[in-house]
C-alpha cells in the first residue's frame, strides 16, 4: 500500500487543530502508512502546546516550526520532511471523513497520468453570516466552475482544494512558489497541468470545512485572490483560467458603463438592462441556495462582494505588476 503524508499549515488555530488531527487519526487507511506534518507559523495561542501533546502520544505526528509564517513555506517544509508516495495538503479548519485518504488512493487508479486528486468541501458554519457566505461561495453564480465548491461532477478539472499529490509531481515540477501568499495552490496546479499531469475531482473524497467569516474578511480574501492571480499570470505569461477574467470585466463595465450612461440614453438603457439581468440571476441562484426568507438578499450582497473584490484586486494587480513593475517582498506580502 502507498505511504501517505498529510501536511497541515497553521497559525493560531487552537479552536480547530485538535479536531483536525483527530479526523486524521480516525482514517480507515492503515495508520502505519500515514504520517502527519503540522507546520506552525509561530502561533501565540495554545496551538503549539496542543500539537506537541499529540506528537508525544502519536509518533507519526510531527511538529515543524515555520519561521517565515506564510502558507507556501509551510507546505514546502512539510513536503521536504516527508518521504511518502503521496502528499495530501490540508487546512487546519478542516475535518476529514474516515475514508478520505483511502478515497484519494482509489482515485489515482482511474488514470495513469493523474498527478493530483481532491474532492468536495462541505461548509459548516459558526453563525448566520458565515452560513450565507459559505452558500454564496458554493454557488456557480458566485464562483463559476470551481467544482470542488459546487460539487457538481466527478472528472478532470483545473484545480482542487486540499489536493493529494503523487511524489513524482514534486520531483518533476518542484515545490510551491514561496513568493505567493495567495493562489499558491492554483499556480502549482497550473504547472502540474502544463507538465502532462491531470487533476481528478472525485466526489467520494469529502471533508468538512468550518467557515469563520465576515463580509469584511470575504472582501479582503477575494481581493487578494484577484491581486495574486495577476502575479501568477505575469510569472507564466498566460491567463491560467478563463473564469478569472469575468470579475475584472464586471468591474470595468460598472465603471465605464456608468460614465457612458451620461453620454446617450441608449448607453443608459444598456447599463440598466445588464444590471437588471445580473440582479435577477443573482436572486434566482440565491433563492435556490437559501433556507430562510432573509438569506436571498444577503446572498446577493455576498455575490457582489465576491465579484467586485476579486475584480478590484485583479485590476490593482495589473497596475502594480504590469504597469508599475512592482516587486513585493515576503515581509510586505504577509501584511497585505
Amino acid at each position: 500500500m502507498k505511504s501517505v503524508s498529510i501536511v497541515i499549515p497553521c497559525r493560531n488555530e487552537e479552536k480547530y487543530i485538535g479536531k483536525c488531527i483527530d479526523s486524521v487519526l480516525m482514517q480507515d487507511y492503515p495508520s502505519d502508512k500515514i504520517s502527519v506534518f503540522i507546520c506552525d507559523g509561530k502561533s501565540t495561542d495554545q496551538t503549539i502546546a496542543i500539537i506537541k501533546d499529540y506528537t508525544i502520544k502519536h509518533p507519526n505526528i510531527h511538529y515543524i516550526l515555520n519561521e517565515k509564517q506564510t502558507t507556501p513555506f509551510a507546505l514546502n517544509l512539510g513536503i521536504k520532511a516527508s518521504e511518502s508516495d503521496v502528499v495530501i495538503i490540508l487546512g487546519a479548519h478542516s475535518e476529514l471523513y474516515p475514508d478520505y485518504v483511502s478515497a484519494c488512493i482509489e482515485a489515482f487508479a482511474f488514470a495513469e497520468n493523474i498527478g493530483c486528486t481532491g474532492g468536495i468541501i462541505e461548509n459548516f458554519y459558526e453563525n448566520k453570516t458565515s452560513e450565507v457566505i459559505g452558500k454564496a461561495m458554493s454557488s456557480q453564480f458566485g464562483v463559476g466552475n470551481a467544482y470542488f465548491r459546487t460539487g457538481s461532477k466527478d472528472g478532470f478539472v483545473d484545480t482542487v482544494a486540499f489536493g493529494a499529490y503523487k511524489r513524482e509531481v514534486f520531483k518533476k515540477i518542484g515545490l510551491f512558489d514561496e513568493e505567493l501568499i495567495r493562489n499558491q495552490d492554483d499556480e502549482f496546479n497550473y504547472r502540474l497541468l502544463k507538465n502532462g499531469f491531470t487533476i481528478y475531482l472525485y466526489k467520494k473524497i469529502r471533508c468538512k470545512y468550518f467557515v469563520r467569516a465576515s463580509y469584511e474578511k470575504l472582501f479582503k480574501q477575494y481581493e487578494q485572490y484577484g491581486y495574486w492571480k495577476v502575479y501568477v499570470n505575469k510569472k507564466h505569461n498566460a491567463i491560467t483560467t478563463v473564469r478569472q477574467i469575468v470579475p475584472l470585466l464586471f468591474i470595468l463595465f460598472l465603471f465605464f458603463g456608468f460614465l457612458f450612461s451620461f453620454l446617450h440614453p441608449i448607453f443608459l438603457l444598456l447599463y440598466v438592462m445588464f444590471l437588471s439581468i445580473y440582479f435577477c440571476m443573482a436572486s434566482i441562484f440565491a433563492f435556490i441556495k437559501s433556507s430562510e426568507l432573509t438569506q436571498p438578499a444577503k446572498m446577493v450582497y455576498c455575490f457582489l462582494i465576491l465579484h467586485i473584490s476579486y475584480g478590484w484586486g485583479y485590476l490593482k494587480g495589473i497596475i502594480d505588476f504590469f504597469i508599475l513593475g512592482k516587486k513585493i517582498k515576503t515581509e510586505e506580502a504577509i501584511t497585505r
